[in-house]
Order: C-alpha cells, then sequence, then structure tokens
C-alpha cells in the first residue's frame, strides 16, 4: 500500500508518517521545501516537493496512491482575511488532483463544531471537508475536538495559563464543554482508515471518554502539572479580542493566534454520533492519561 500526506511536517502529520512506515506502507509525503523536511527523508518517507495552492506543484504526487491524508490546516491568524479563500484554494487543488491521478480514497481531519455557527476558522475547517467530499475521491471525514499532545497550540496554551497564572480571569467560554482526544489515538483512527472499508463516504466524529467544560480541563491540568487548581474570577463579558490579547500578555502563544483559538473555545465540540469511531479498533485515553503523556512528552523534549 502507499499513502500520500500532505501536511506530514505538521503535529499529527509527522506521527502520522512514523506510524504508517512502521506498519510496511509506503509514504509519500508533499513538503513545501524538501530541504526543511530532512527527517521525513530519512526515515524513509518518499518527498513529493510542492505547495497545495499551486495545483501545477502537485502534478504526480497523487500516482500509484491508495489513500491520500489531507492534513493542512490554518489558524488564520488575527485579522488575516485571506485565510478562509486560501484554505478553500488549497482543498480544491488537492481533492482535483487526487480525482485525476485516481486516488482510491481520500482521509481528512477536521474539527468537530463548526457546521453553521461557531467561529470563522472552525466553519473553514468544516467547508474544507465539503469541499474534499464534493471534488475528489471517497471521503473519510475525521471530526475532533482538542488534540491533546505536547505540540498542540490549543494544549500549550492552556497548560501555560495554568503554569504562569495564581488567579485567573474566567470569560464564559470556561463554561463550553469540549471531548479531547490524545494524539496517539487520532494517529490510531487515522492509521486504521485503509483497513475499515466501511468509513469510505462518512464522517467519523471521534474524542475521548471524558466531556468536560474547558474551566473542568484547566483544574485536571493543573492536577497533571502538580499544582492546585486555580481561583478563578468570573467576567462574562470578556470578548475573544481581549481574551486573546490576555493570553498573549501571560503565555507565549501569539496574540493573533490566539484569536482564532478563543473564538474555536466558544463552541461545543463534542461527539453527537459515535458510530463512525465504533468501525476502528480504538479504546481512546482519558483526559488524566493523555495531560499525562503530553506533559511527560513536555519534560522529555525539555531535558532533551
Amino acid at each position: 500500500m502507499r499513502a500520500l500526506i500532505a501536511g506530514a511536517t505538521g503535529f499529527v502529520g509527522r506521527r502520522l508518517a512514523t506510524k504508517l512506515g512502521d506498519s510496511g506502507v509506503e509514504v509519500r509525503a508533499i513538503v513545501r521545501d524538501r530541504d526543511r523536511a530532512g527527517e521525513l527523508e530519512r526515515d524513509g518517507v518518499e518527498l513529493h516537493e510542492g505547495d497545495v495552492l499551486d495545483g501545477n506543484s502537485l502534478a504526480g504526487a497523487g500516482r500509484d496512491v491508495d489513500l491520500a491524508y489531507y492534513l493542512v490546516h490554518s489558524m488564520g491568524r488575527g485579522g488575516d482575511a485571506n485565510f478562509v479563500e486560501r484554505e478553500r484554494s488549497a482543498a480544491r487543488n488537492f481533492a482535483r488532483m487526487a480525482s485525476a491521478e485516481g486516488v482510491g480514497r481520500v482521509a481528512y481531519l477536521g474539527g468537530l463544531g463548526g457546521d453553521e455557527a461557531g467561529s470563522r476558522h472552525l466553519r473553514s475547517r468544516h467547508e474544507t471537508g465539503e469541499i474534499l467530499r464534493a471534488e475528489g475521491p471517497p471521503l473519510t471525514y475525521f471530526r475532533a475536538a482538542m488534540v491533546v499532545g505536547s505540540e498542540s497550540e490549543s494544549y500549550r496554551m492552556l497548560r501555560d495559563l495554568v503554569n504562569r497564572l495564581p488567579l485567573m480571569i474566567a470569560p464564559s467560554w470556561l463554561e463550553t464543554p469540549t471531548q479531547p482526544i490524545g494524539i496517539d489515538d487520532v494517529v490510531a483512527y487515522l492509521e486504521q482508515a485503509p483497513r475499515v472499508a466501511a468509513s469510505e463516504g462518512r464522517e467519523v466524529e471521534i474524542g475521548g471518554p471524558d466531556v468536560v467544560s474547558y474551566g473542568e480541563m484547566l483544574d485536571l491540568m493543573a492536577h497533571a502539572l502538580g499544582l492546585r487548581p486555580r481561583p478563578k474570577l468570573r467576567v462574562p463579558l470578556l470578548s475573544p479580542g481581549l481574551s486573546s490579547l490576555w493570553i498573549g500578555l501571560v503565555t507565549p502563544v501569539d496574540a493573533g493566534v490566539a484569536r482564532p483559538l478563543v473564538e474555536g473555545l466558544r463552541t461545543p465540540t463534542v461527539v453527537e454520533d459515535p458510530s463512525g469511531a465504533a468501525l476502528f479498533d480504538v479504546q481512546p485515553d482519558s483526559l488524566t492519561e493523555m495531560l499525562r503523556l503530553a506533559i511527560a512528552e513536555d519534560s522529555a523534549g525539555a531535558r532533551a
């Protein structure tokens, strides 16, 4: 089997490339600059130099590919008014290439929420899935809430809030329900996709076993870090813009990235239809365990 990954240098893509390679799959990756993808090449990944925003550069990427993974996503920094159109263009280019070159199936990792209301970046992620479905080969559309791992921007933001603040401002989004999932479990779902024929042409909502508010998640983060949960001062009128500025001041997360993150945190992201996930042999970790694993990876990285 041969798999193609767009987004192989990202947080999820790198781990998926390793997992597929370890299971005997031939992996090809679309990279914008092969000089910056040396780690993938050393791991035996075939590189196709191209950019999803340039359809011509994708020619040949889908040759002899059984399943193509689309893991490209931009947060759309701050006032970047063009990111939605770039997302549309990239998805169309990839879908049309995959269709023209006979790719058997596409798997896409999008987000829960965003079908109608919700943040601009969650709506854009859902629209990407609709474009891939309409213009490409049969689609397996995975939908997840926050992916917990040491390289996740959302995870880092919540970790740093707990680490840096003895008293926390508590905007209304801390009450929003969510169903986070660990990075290893996300990769397990994606890796199994080629062997789960019944997932072709359907949405697969994935999440861990725990539905919590973001406030509860912060308390669990504190316990995982060996800290006491932070007292919270409720300020329900704190806007996304002010929230993002506050986060930019007290954490290393850029305010331009924080704003779309905060807008997403205001949208409930909970699995409503578990039937797609039931097709897969994955038993997701508890939130306590996924936080423990992420923090241990953080610590190992700091020591390296």
